[in-house]
């Protein structure tokens, strides 16, 4: 048996599996929209103040929360009177606009019955792909739990694009939980857990009830796209928690309207499924880099340059580029991939897209003599390069 399909039976080993949630003092709660929606009738208030409820108690338990929420959308159309979900841009971004007043105003009210401060934070890739802006964001988060205020996050789908879509809160939410580094995230969602196959369709599907975020047979158990209201599915939870883990942070897929769920996994209950983190944290900066999820440009590596990152652990120099896509400034993210593509590596490169098409395939030896100085002898240095 593979490790995924074999961890749904294992007995859990102490301060593992039946605790990721207990011993978390930093948590990231995600609901999706057929939750906070009742599957598009409307925006649930019972479950909305049930969450409110349930993460109210988790406070006084000691452990921070950020609320990663769903639903602005489904709550537009419902609005507007759309009976399918919009394909235009603008039409979603109007949902997303009518929609979003009436979530916030719902959770305002939730929270504020429990004596709970409540802050809307509306984010956007470009939030988190500038530096700046990350670090911004990070701060204003950071200090809201500082306060004793529940942050709730919502992709800003009233002025997003294709382009820079996270392209769902699944997503979001793992990047969240790097972002402010989050012990754990918390998926609610209307399964009751990753299963070996799927239920609707296999009756001898079984519940995974643990196994390690970043199996490879989890993607394949976790196979199908979202609900009509939604946009994500089992899928992007699994790849949600692979990215969690990234961080250090455990990840636990459970039915939203399973009966005091965050309060039953705060005192450790095994619900769902738990995906564990099987690394340490990164770094910050590495974090970053790794949680972009739009590089501005690549460098293809010869062979001799994929041995020297991956198996070495040595810096990128020019000698070792073998072309350059894309256009991009000096201290941009940019990718290193392979000969067939695969990216291997990301990092902050030390030269613009024109400069590095002159010295590639020379020696670092020889910057200055085709560009006239040396900004440094590395295209990328390995403390600005993760490995992926």
């Amino acid at each position: 048996m593979n490790s995924a399909t074999d961890s749904h039976s294992a007995a859990a080993p102490d301060g593992v599996a039946d605790s990721v949630i207990r011993q978390a003092s930093r948590i990231i709660v995600k609901v999706g929209s057929s939750l906070v929606t009742n599957e598009g009738r409307g925006l649930d208030h019972a479950a909305i103040a049930r969450w409110a409820a349930q993460i109210s108690t988790l406070r006084t338990l000691g452990k921070e929360v950020v609320l990663v929420s769903s639903g602005a959308i489904a709550e537009g159309m419902l609005r507007l009177g759309f009976t399918a979900r919009p394909t235009d841009i603008h039409e979603l971004q109007a949902c997303a606009a009518v929609g979003q007043m009436g979530l916030a105003q719902i959770y305002e009210t939730s929270f504020r019955s429990h004596g709970v401060k409540t802050a809307q934070v509306l984010l956007t890739h470009a939030d988190l792909a500038d530096r700046e802006r990350y670090l911004n964001a990070r701060s204003t988060l950071t200090t809201l739990l500082r306060l004793h205020v529940v942050p709730i996050i919502n992709e800003n789908d009233t002025v997003v694009t294709d382009e820079i879509k996270f392209g769902d809160n699944d997503t979001l939410g793992a990047l969240v939980a790097n972002l402010i580094e989050a012990d754990a995230l918390v998926i609610l969602t209307d399964q009751k857990g990753l299963y070996s196959a799927d239920p609707r369709k296999d009756p001898s599907a079984r519940l995974i009830a643990r196994a390690q975020a970043g199996d490879d047979a989890l993607e394949a158990m976790a196979g199908g796209a979202g609900s009509s209201i939604g946009r994500g599915g089992m899928l992007t939870k699994v790849l949600a928690a692979r990215r969690a883990a990234r961080s250090g942070a455990h990840t636990v897929i459970a039915w939203g309207r399973e009966d005091n769920a965050l309060v039953r996994l705060a005192h450790g209950e095994a619900i769902g499924t738990a995906l564990t983190a099987p690394t340490a944290r990164l770094t910050a900066r590495r974090q970053w880099m790794v949680d972009h999820l739009h590089t501005a440009g690549e460098l293809v590596l010869d062979a001799g340059a994929v041995q020297k990152l991956a198996r070495e652990g040595k810096s990128l120099l020019p000698i070792g580029v073998s072309a350059v896509r894309g256009e991009f400034r000096r201290g941009a993210l940019v990718g290193c991939v392979d000969a067939d593509g695969r990216e291997i590596a990301r990092g902050l490169v030390n030269y613009t897209s024109a400069e590095v098409k002159r010295i590639m395939r020379h020696p670092s030896s020889e910057i200055e003599g085709i560009l006239g100085y040396v900004e440094a002898p590395e295209l990328v240095h390995r403390d600005n390069l993760v490995l992926l």
